[in-house]
């Protein structure tokens, strides 16, 4: 289960961008504006490369507001996407091994 509360939130993302992953499953997150409106864009993508060197088809991105319930919001849809993916984010794991 990925838990950010006490390592990244908010604050952090306001000034860069957090990266992390789980068990086969890379994620981050960063603050993305668009005209007037911030949000925080969440992004999930497979073991074992970076962000810049992921293919853009192996991404998924989803936007919230960048706020601490939007923050909530985005580390629950991590780990729901990580149950319903549970099946890729192993198989990128073992071939991240490899």
């Amino acid at each position: 289960m990925i838990d950010l509360h006490g390592q990244a939130g908010l604050p952090y993302v306001n000034k860069g961008i957090y990266t992390g992953s789980f068990q086969g499953m890379r994620y981050r997150l960063r603050k993305k504006e668009e005209g007037e409106e911030k949000l925080l864009e969440a992004v999930i993508y497979p073991e074992p490369f970076c962000f810049e060197k992921t293919a853009e088809e192996e991404k998924q991105f989803r936007d919230f507001p960048f706020t601490e319930e939007g923050f909530d919001q985005a580390v629950a849809w991590l780990n729901e996407q990580y149950e319903a993916q549970q099946e890729r984010w192993e198989k990128a794991r073992k071939a991240a091994w490899v």
